[in-house]
């Protein structure tokens, strides 16, 4: 194994809260492929510590004296780009703040940890480190240096995470079909699974469909109470209505449902009409919301007259549940590399033989257009 390959993803916590800062640091030690290189209480002295040692990975508070989140990010987009993850609170505040901070050049958003309970570090820690994780991922031209490797004692919390059982597949929520959807209908429906850049990604996508596009339900991996302002604020941009979905929400043409933070998104069918099933329930491929059980979902119950669509993100999630659509009938599109933040979900749903096309993100829309207005062969 070379050197670089070898090397741990090195992160620099940015908060004015020295719990924050203690708690952060300990969860991302508990992967071993993360080092906290430091820890800064405002930009200031963030800055002074990439002057230093240019990090992988920034985690960045948002409300902080001196200088706001927001003002340090456009500064670090416009002179030394860097991945940033927006650690925010879980308030109406923390949510816009950090929804602007996306729009500005983040990566990606986690909610700020509460380290003390086994079901916090098994389900948030890992969690949070993915992020991380696939943040690092997000601009591979960023400048690496090698350093010293750092020790330090074993954790409560990664004694935890030693323990934790292998990743979950949909089984865990949804039963596989054991035969095809019967067809009552010949309404279609849209599928969508995105993850570490898909916040633009779905603004961008969602802003290019027509107003009767069809009915569209939407998995985006994002922290709970944060996908309710995203939803509202893709609402004010689109032709399309956009909610964050709620339990039996019909899924309606023009509308778009997106799951909301922590919960499962199912789609269901009664007769002719189309529902989502909002449900609590373990993570799936390390995920809740999961792709792969929004996409089951779809396969099981509109079969044929479904459109499976994966984005830009890091990992596996969804590359087996759009499968398990396309061998439904369905038709399944994937983001093209160029245009994704992230290539991982894509990428594993293509070599799973899951998509039938490979489009950029400018041709989503349009082959959605095109294919619910020809019948799928």
């Amino acid at each position: 194994m070379s050197a670089a390959s070898a090397r741990k993803i090195r992160v620099l916590i940015v908060d004015d809260s020295a719990s924050v800062r203690q708690t952060l640091k300990a969860v991302l030690e508990t992967d071993p492929a993360i080092e906290v290189i430091a820890t800064a209480s405002d930009p200031y002295v963030a800055v002074a510590r990439i002057a230093h040692e240019v990090p992988d990975v920034i985690t960045l508070d948002v409300e902080m004296p001196r200088m706001d989140g927001l003002t340090f990010l456009e500064k670090l987009m416009a002179q030394h780009p860097i991945p940033v993850v927006i650690c925010s609170s879980l308030t109406d505040r923390g949510s816009q703040t950090a929804l602007a901070a996306l729009e500005k050049g983040a990566v990606d958003i986690i909610t700020k940890p509460k380290l003390g309970t086994k079901q916090f570090i098994e389900e948030s820690a890992i969690h949070i480190c993915d992020v991380v994780k696939s943040a690092a991922h997000a601009r591979m031209k960023q400048i690496r240096r090698q350093t010293a490797p750092g020790s330090s004692a074993p954790t409560d919390a990664a004694a935890i995470l030693k323990s934790i059982a292998p990743k979950l597949t949909a089984d865990a929520v949804i039963a596989r079909p054991r035969s095809h959807a019967m067809i009552e209908t010949t309404e279609k429906i849209v599928a969508v699974g995105a993850s570490t850049g898909g916040t633009e990604a779905l603004r961008e996508f969602l802003q290019a469909l027509p107003a009767d596009a069809p009915g569209i339900v939407i998995v985006q991996h994002m922290p709970e109470k944060f996908t309710a302002s995203f939803a509202r604020r893709l609402d004010t941009l689109c032709r399309v209505s956009v909610k964050e979905a709620e339990d039996g929400d019909s899924v309606l043409r023009g509308q778009a449902l997106i799951a909301p933070g922590n919960r499962h998104l199912l789609l269901k069918r009664s007769g002719a009409r189309y529902y989502v099933e909002v449900r609590d329930g373990p993570f799936v491929s390390r995920h809740r919301p999961s792709v792969d059980v929004l996409f089951r979902s779809a396969a099981r119950y509109a079969g044929q007259n479904a459109v499976g669509v994966i984005m830009t993100g890091m990992g596996d999630d969804g590359a087996k549940g759009l499968l398990e659509m396309k061998e439904a009938g369905a038709h399944t599109l994937a983001q093209d590399e160029a245009s994704c933040i992230v290539f991982g979900m894509p990428q594993e749903a293509i070599k799973l033989g899951g998509v039938a096309r490979i489009l950029p993100l400018a041709s989503l829309a349009p082959e959605i257009v095109r294919c619910c207005r020809v019948p799928v062969a």
